[in-house]
């Protein structure tokens, strides 16, 4: 089992569906009330690519990615439409998006996160596939230069300064990113007559740890 370091077609990828999904046990008392349990602690991401199809080019660009990746074999990167920066999707990413921690004067590398924030609370998520090009890094508000001041793992989203950032002041990021996945099934069913007439396979893709 590999990871490929290639994205999914975008032209593909724009119109799938998908989003979040989490583990959650719960447990009916006999009084009426519930126990709630979180067997994951982060949510994994389900896609299912075949919304994306338009024309029968399409399908046989999906089927040369599906045969490339040897099916669920390999990984690859997949971009989430609705969510792929570090800022809102209408705006574009600054160097003061998102905080990756304070600098504590031995400290040189970070993690590239993205923090989701609703009321008071907020759940942190490691990126860990930036898009290259894309990440902007500000050490106490001032921006920094990459591969001058810091360089960057794109298959990590690991970021590591050549000087240790000053004690309490504060990294941050911003940054485009792609989701780890695979897919999530071994066969793809396509009918050209079906097709034409309006109807798409059905291309599940999963998102893998990394």
């Amino acid at each position: 089992m590999a990871f490929h370091d290639v994205r999914f077609p975008v032209s593909l990828s724009f119109g799938s569906s998908g989003g979040p999904e989490r583990r959650t046990e719960v447990v009916s008392l006999a009084s009426g009330h519930e126990e709630r349990n979180a067997v994951w602690r982060h949510s994994r991401r389900r896609y299912d690519a075949g919304l994306g199809l338009r024309t029968l080019d399409d399908i046989d660009q999906l089927i040369a990615f599906f045969e490339a990746r040897l099916g669920r074999l390999h990984g690859f990167r997949w971009r989430d439409w609705a969510d792929y920066k570090s800022c809102r999707p209408s705006d574009k990413p600054g160097f003061a998006d998102q905080v990756l921690g304070q600098g504590d004067g031995s400290r040189t590398v970070f993690q590239l996160a993205k923090a989701y924030a609703s009321g008071p609370q907020t759940y942190v998520r490691d990126i860990a596939k930036p898009v290259a090009g894309t990440v902007l890094i500000s050490v106490a508000g001032i921006e920094m230069i990459e591969t001058v001041d810091y360089d960057v793992d794109y298959a990590t989203g690991r970021v590591t300064f050549s000087r240790s950032p000053d004690a309490s002041a504060t990294v941050r990021a911003g940054f485009e990113f792609d989701v780890p996945v695979r897919f999530d099934t071994d066969v793809i069913q396509c009918s050209v007559s079906r097709f034409n007439a309006g109807e798409v396979p059905d291309v599940p893709v999963l998102e893998i740890r990394t």
